[in-house]
């Protein structure tokens, strides 16, 4: 498959939550670039913070002089300008401070936030092609910047004028064989199950149509899917009639499928999608069939956005001993995407 352009995409990199792994997985990948690559890196990170990670990372003098510091609002000409070698870095916050690695406080959460707002502006601009973003603390954004932040999904997709149970926009994963998408995201449990109605069922599977082709599979909600309403009616009176509506529209949507087996039958390739009705019963699935190697899409925003499977990591922070695997998987699916999503590209 060929999937590059003859332009270099250049990808914005967000530092994620400065305390956590974030900022040592987003530079040690952006200094793995060279000419030769597929893709240049823009970093949003605080200087603070690489410099924090700096020495438990391993990053040496050679490398450390390559990262050129650009100011907040660089035009894509002064990117262009950089040598093959040099990696562009826009510190978010601009200010000296001490960064604790390992311990979330109110500055980090704020250096967070700000490199997320920055990402967004700068991709919806154009300066880069896509956003990929690095993991964050919910609850210490929450606690001392924003308390109603829940993640990236639904704060990028509000940013971006989105419903979310208008249903413009889904939380999705992607692995080599497995693809899902949830229904809620970062919510309770009662209320995720609260929010399953055949409008909002429907409004996800005309999102996944619009955006992602092939056969949908809607996970059940009780076991067996309710088993014809033995363990519950939910299944028979919201699914059902949801998937059935759906598939008057031209959607190849299924269901409701048991959800105990249902994810093993998609990695067989039963199915190409799996809409799950709340967080964990799709996140069981993915992290256990390809945790580390799955990348989260926000499928419908206006750009293209995408992170690792994995959280902050704070015990890992500054030790070095953290993989950028995942986040070098994410960036190959990202420039997948770029070239145009199909059952193919990942």
């Amino acid at each position: 498959m060929s999937r590059r352009t003859a332009r270099q995409p250049v990808l914005a990199l967000t530092q994620g939550d400065p305390a956590g792994v974030g900022p040592e997985i987003v530079l040690r990948l952006a200094l793995e670039t060279s000419s030769d690559s597929p893709w240049r890196p823009l970093v949003l990170a605080e200087r603070a913070a690489l410099e924090a990670i700096r020495a438990g990372a391993g990053i040496d003098d050679e490398n450390w002089a390559r990262l050129r510091f650009l100011p907040a609002s660089p035009a894509r000409a002064e990117l262009a300008r950089l040598a093959p070698a040099e990696v562009a870095v826009i510190d978010p916050v601009g200010s000296a401070r001490s960064v604790e690695l390992g311990r979330s406080g109110a500055a980090d959460a704020a250096g967070a936030l700000a490199a997320l707002d920055l990402g967004l502006e700068l991709t919806v601009e154009g300066v880069a092609d896509a956003l990929v973003t690095a993991p964050l603390s919910k609850e210490s954004i929450a606690r001392y910047v924003r308390p109603d932040f829940r993640g990236h999904t639904d704060y990028l997709a509000a940013a971006c004028g989105l419903e979310q149970y208008g249903r413009d926009y889904l939380m999705t994963f992607l692995s080599s064989d497995l693809r899902v998408a949830l229904l809620s995201t970062h919510v309770a449990l009662a209320e995720a199950i609260g929010a399953i109605s055949a409008a909002n069922v429907g409004a996800a599977l005309d999102c996944l149509a619009r955006y992602a082709e092939g056969r949908i599979a809607v996970a059940g909600l009780n076991p067996h899917a309710g088993e014809g309403g033995l363990m519950g009616s939910e299944d028979e009176a919201i699914l059902r009639p949801a998937v059935e509506a759906a598939r008057q529209r031209g959607i190849d949507a299924h269901g409701p499928e048991s959800a105990d087996s249902l994810f093993a039958r998609a990695r067989r390739g039963e199915f190409d999608w799996v809409l799950a009705l709340y967080h964990d019963q799709g996140l069981i699935a993915v992290k256990t069939a390809a945790f580390g190697t799955a990348t989260n899409w926000t499928l419908g925003l206006p750009i293209i956005r995408t992170s690792v499977d994995h959280g902050t990591a704070f015990a890992l922070a500054g030790t070095g001993r953290v993989d950028v695997g995942p986040l070098r998987n994410v960036v190959d699916t990202t420039l997948d995407l770029l070239a145009g999503p199909s059952r193919d590209t990942v």
